[in-house]
């Protein structure tokens, strides 16, 4: 498969579709140099793509956490996802809504001066870990924290969050894992590099307390289906000593979907009934 920066079709750039290898940025663009950038994952399935709004809302948020207002309106943006996906003959796809703060007259810290740009891709994209959806994902234990929401917004998606992330997921796959799970600054255990992680114990459910992490849309998705099917479902700090005493787990996020998770560190999970019937709830309710 080609680059990500040398393929055929659109992308959408401040309002207009652009050929895919003419949607560039300049050397200087604030974002590149400082992280000015929040951004959106999500998924199109036979062709709706699924929370579409909520994300769209999500990344003004995002953007707003920043200080960096995103002159767009949510029907814009909804707009605009639907005008590549269309320009690209994509039904099954990936969209990443990205905004960030490009050139201008600034190129210190400060970047008011600077346009706020946003643009829209879409591809097609298979299961985030591969075959790890079926027999469950292996994951690493990271050596970094997650930050405390006083040291930058925890609740925006942004692009400098993310730094860590990749660190942790390459350190990862070096040691044949698919992903990391992160603690926080506490020592709470907190999230993977990309999804949030959910474990079971006696029939009853229990995940991170989402005080430091993404509260992720597929995260509050599934618990919402969770109580629907009246399983309990504890939303508490979770210590790492905790890991031992659960049966099953599994991961969240518009990527991974609900992944089932077999291994962290020295621990081993079942890829249980719940879990099954959780990946399968949400499966259907994606497609509905």
């Amino acid at each position: 498969m080609a680059g990500y920066d040398n393929r055929d079709g659109f992308i959408w750039m401040d309002g207009a579709l652009v050929p895919w290898r003419d949607a560039n940025v300049h050397i200087l663009t604030h974002a590149l140099h400082y992280a000015s950038s929040v951004f959106e994952g999500e998924r199109c399935y036979s062709g709706k793509i699924f929370k579409s709004r909520a994300h769209s809302e999500r990344l003004l948020e995002s953007g707003r956490l920043l200080d960096m207002p995103i002159p767009w309106s949510v029907d814009q943006i909804e707009t605009a996802k639907t005008d590549v996906l269309k320009a690209n003959n994509l039904t099954e796809a990936y969209v990443r809504a990205v905004a960030w703060r490009g050139a201008g007259e600034d190129m210190g810290v400060a970047s008011r001066k600077n346009p706020v740009r946003l643009a829209v891709a879409a591809w097609e994209w298979g299961a985030y870990y591969g075959d790890a959806k079926m027999q469950g994902a292996k994951l690493d234990i990271a050596k970094w924290k997650r930050p405390s929401p006083e040291t930058i917004p925890t609740a925006a998606k942004a692009a400098g969050l993310y730094m860590i992330c990749t660190m942790s997921k390459h350190a990862a796959e070096e040691k044949g894992c698919s992903d990391a799970l992160f603690m926080d600054w506490r020592g709470y255990v907190a999230e993977a590099t990309g999804a949030n992680v959910f474990f079971v114990k006696d029939g009853e459910v229990h995940t991170p307390l989402a005080d430091a992490i993404l509260n992720g849309i597929t995260r509050q998705t599934v618990i919402g289906m969770l109580k629907d099917m009246d399983i309990p479902v504890h939303e508490r700090h979770i210590l790492p000593e905790e890991l031992s005493g659960f049966q099953q787990c599994w991961l969240t996020g518009t990527a991974a979907e609900v992944t089932p998770v077999g291994q962290i560190g020295e621990w081993h999970f079942q890829v249980g009934d719940m879990t099954r019937n959780v990946a399968a709830a949400y499966e259907k309710l994606v497609r509905s």
